[in-house]
């Protein structure tokens, strides 16, 4: 006998076997009430808000396989909807916060989503966006939220998209990455086996919830019955805080976010929270060894690596401690935790004649959304085409460099090309290359080299940038050349651009 999987699971094996115990402790300042009393959301009544949700969206026209799309920041309501929308089989469309009104734009249109749903704090969104329906969290939690109401059973597809996610890569327009039960499924059990996810862990979300749907915590911390802690905005201090009152056991993160738990530490009074209990799981880029000396040293939290693309749901490795380490320093243990790790269950891994990582797994896209030539691209030869160059030897993965043009900054996906043609848009500019530069916080800085032709200054084109990209797209720095390396075809030459930033590192990603 074979029943489908799909992501509702997680949320009904939590209300069957924890209904009583708190599911979630809501983030206390947002614009919006909290949810539940006193913030707090036991399973039982995330269970009845998710099906008031389906209730709702059901009773509005929103078929099976409607995309409603949420632009929020961390919250109860964005976890619930993981749930009240996916579960009774429409599609969510978790849209980053971060960007730029016609950048939201093209995905509520290239989506094709019936409904829209805002944070209070960008409530210009829905005059500004146009959807069939729109709403406010918070002003408009009734129409969504509210009510007893009881959906249609949906008899599940595990073959059916669950969500659509978009990133920046190789082109100037994001791409809508379709996940389906079945991906996400495989790979919320995966990752919470291989993390070692229990009943008795708190897991703090500093990672977005949009982001490649939260690594997929939303759904196997539920399905495990852990509680979820939720936070708003990252904030190192408060990190800290939130791991002092609440227990907080493990957390996901981009190096951004280490770095600033870090920063917090020196001016924390007594002893560092979370001392010999927290894990952090960090992906994005590999931070440098000595960062990952500090964070077992200084903090006394486990540090775990992961590797993943948004693409592949995104757990394609690990790295983890392990015994055969333990007589290693303290120095070479961390270096061994640098690399991208060793491939997860059901996932294989090979790197092609040009060094790129390709990789097969059950969490793997389905296809990119109404783009079936990136998709053909993307999973040639059965493969899913990472775009990274990396090693792979004695079980473990170690990535050197980007094959795509992609830079990653604070964890975020930043398409150069993408970046090029809003400074290209500029009379003043007449060439550019965007790079991505080493940088101790973001990991990677974004760069413009400008060939320009008039007196337009970093300012001008930084603020230019601004008015169609989202703010972590735009350039940090600029800096004016008279030309750029090319080719005798005229084809820019990046890795000469790049390499008297990179000198002195062993890797071409930071």
């Amino acid at each position: 006998m074979q029943y489908p999987l799909i992501v509702r699971d997680f949320l009904d094996r939590a209300t069957t076997v924890y209904p009583d115990r708190v599911a979630v402790i809501d983030e206390p300042d947002q614009p919006a009430p909290p949810l539940g009393e006193g913030g707090r959301l036991t399973y039982a009544e995330l269970g009845r808000l998710a099906r008031a949700q389906a209730a709702n969206l059901e009773a509005m026209g929103v078929p099976v396989g409607g995309r409603v799309a949420v632009v929020s920041h961390n919250s109860a309501r964005l976890l619930t909807s993981f749930f009240g929308v996916s579960g009774w089989g429409r599609v969510l469309v978790p849209i980053n916060f971060r960007l730029s009104v016609p950048e939201v734009k093209y995905i509520v249109e290239h989506s094709g989503a019936e409904v829209l749903i805002v944070d209070p704090e960008l409530k210009h969104l829905i005059d500004e966006v146009a959807c069939q329906r729109s709403y406010v969290i918070g002003q408009d939690d009734e129409a969504i939220w509210g009510g007893d109401g009881e959906p249609t059973e949906w008899e599940g597809d595990e073959n059916a998209t669950a969500t659509i996610n978009y990133t920046s890569g190789t082109t100037a327009r994001p791409k809508g990455v379709q996940m389906t039960h079945r991906n996400l499924w495989l790979n919320a059990t995966v990752f919470a086996l291989h993390g070692t996810v229990t009943d008795r862990d708190v897991y703090l979300h500093t990672l977005p919830m949009f982001h490649a749907n939260g690594w997929g915590m939303p759904f196997g911390v539920t399905g495990i019955g852990a509680q979820h802690v939720v936070l708003r905005k990252v904030d190192g201090a408060e990190i800290l805080r939130r791991i002092d009152e609440h227990g907080v056991t493990f957390m996901c993160a981009a190096p951004a976010v280490v770095q600033a738990a870090l920063d917090a530490a020196k001016d924390w009074d007594g002893e560092i929270p979370g001392r010999d209990t927290v894990r952090i799981i960090v992906a994005g880029a590999p931070p440098p060894t000595r960062t990952i000396e500090r964070v077992r040293e200084e903090l006394g939290w486990e540090f775990i690596q992961i590797y993943g693309l948004t693409e592949t749901a995104p757990l394609l490795t690990m790295n983890r401690m392990r015994s055969e380490w333990d007589s290693l320093d303290a120095t070479e243990i961390a270096r061994n935790l640098g690399r991208a790790g060793a491939p997860a269950i059901g996932v294989r891994l090979s790197v092609d004649v040009d060094g790129e990582v390709l990789a097969q797994s059950n969490h793997n896209l389905e296809a990119y959304w109404d783009n079936p030539d990136a998709t053909a691209e993307a999973q040639s030869g059965n493969w899913f085409h990472t775009g990274d160059g990396g090693t792979f030897e004695d079980g473990y993965l170690a990535i050197a460099d980007r094959k795509k043009d992609v830079i990653i900054s604070g964890g975020e996906n930043v398409s150069s090309i993408e970046v090029e043609d809003a400074l290209m848009s500029h009379p003043d500019v007449r060439e550019v290359a965007v790079i991505g530069i080493p940088d101790e916080k973001w990991g990677e800085q974004v760069t413009a080299l400008v060939v320009r032709d008039g007196d337009v200054t970093e300012a001008d084109l930084v603020a230019h940038c601004r008015a169609s990209l989202a703010g972590y797209k735009c350039p940090k720095k600029i800096e004016f050349r008279d030309e750029l390396a090319r080719t005798a075809t005229g084809k820019l030459q990046k890795f000469k651009l790049r390499q008297p930033y990179w000198e002195g590192h062993d890797r071409q990603v930071n």
